[in-house]
C-alpha cells in the first residue's frame, strides 16, 4: 500500500509546478491576501531600514564637522552667525536653540533676565526631543513587522492546511500527492512571515543602538554647551 501511495506521487510529481510563483498562484484567496500583506509589509520595512542608514549616516557626518567647528575656538557668536537663522545639521540646532534663548535673555544694558539658565536648557532639550523624534520616525513600524509577522504567516499557513484537508474531505482521497501541493502552498506564508520579520527584528536592534548613540551624542553636546554658557553666567 506504502509504495502504491509514493507511486502515484512520483508520478504526479512531474505535472506540478513548486516554485515559489506557482505556489502562489494555486493558493487559496485568503492566503494571497496575506501573502500579499507580508510582502508589503516586508518592502515597507527595507524602505525604512534604508532610510533610516542614510539619515544616520548624514547626521553622524554633520555632527562631525559641527564638533570641529565649535571646539575650534571660534567664538560662539561668529560660530552662530555663520551657522545662520536656518540650520541644516541636528547639532546646529541644538546649538541655535541654546544660543537664540541666550540671546533673548539679555536685557537692552546688557543684563541677564532672571532664570536664563533654565530657559536655556529648556530650548536645547526641546530641540534634542524634536531630532528625537526625527531618528525615532518609522522604529515603531519595524518593531510591529518584527513581532507580528510570524504570526500572520501562520494564520495563512492554518488557513491553507485547512483548506487542503477539506480537499482531501471532498475527493475522499488521502494519496500523498493529493496533500502535498495545499501544504507546500501553505507553508509558504509562514516562510514569508519569516522573511519579513527576521530583518525587521535585526535591524530595528541596530538603528534603535544607533538612534540611542546619537541622541546621547546630542544630550552631552547640550550639557557641555550649557556648562560654558554657565560659566558665562557665573561670571
Amino acid at each position: 500500500m506504502e509504495t502504491e501511495i509514493i507511486g502515484a506521487a512520483a508520478a504526479a510529481a512531474p505535472q506540478l509546478d513548486f516554485s515559489l510563483l506557482a505556489l502562489f498562484a494555486r493558493a487559496t484567496f485568503t492566503v494571497k491576501l496575506v501573502m500579499l500583506a507580508l510582502m508589503a509589509m516586508s518592502f515597507w520595512s527595507w524602505a525604512i531600514i534604508i532610510r533610516k542608514h542614510l539619515l544616520f549616516r548624514t547626521a553622524r557626518a554633520e555632527a562631525a564637522v559641527f564638533d570641529r567647528a565649535f571646539w575650534s575656538g571660534e567664538p560662539l557668536d561668529e560660530l552662530y552667525e555663520k551657522i545662520g537663522p536656518q540650520p541644516e545639521g541636528a547639532s546646529e540646532r541644538i546649538f541655535a536653540a541654546g544660543m537664540t534663548e541666550w540671546r533673548r535673555s539679555h536685557r537692552q544694558d546688557g543684563g541677564l533676565i532672571a532664570g536664563a539658565q533654565s530657559r536655556i536648557d529648556r530650548a536645547m532639550d526641546v530641540a534634542i526631543a524634536r531630532e528625537s523624534e526625527v531618528l525615532n520616525g518609522g522604529m515603531s513600524f519595524l518593531a510591529t513587522v518584527g513581532s507580528t509577522s510570524p504570526f500572520v504567516g501562520l494564520f495563512g499557513t492554518i488557513w491553507g492546511v485547512k483548506h487542503s484537508f477539506e480537499e482531501i474531505a471532498i475527493s475522499q482521497n488521502t494519496n500523498l500527492a493529493t496533500v502535498a501541493p495545499g501544504i507546500a502552498e501553505a507553508l509558504l506564508a509562514t516562510a514569508i512571515g519569516l522573511v519579513a520579520a527576521i530583518p525587521a527584528v535585526v535591524f530595528y536592534n541596530k538603528l534603535n543602538a544607533d538612534a540611542e548613540k546619537l541622541i546621547g551624542g546630542y544630550e552631552a553636546f547640550a550639557d557641555e554647551f550649557s556648562t560654558i554658557l554657565s560659566r558665562q553666567l557665573d561670571a
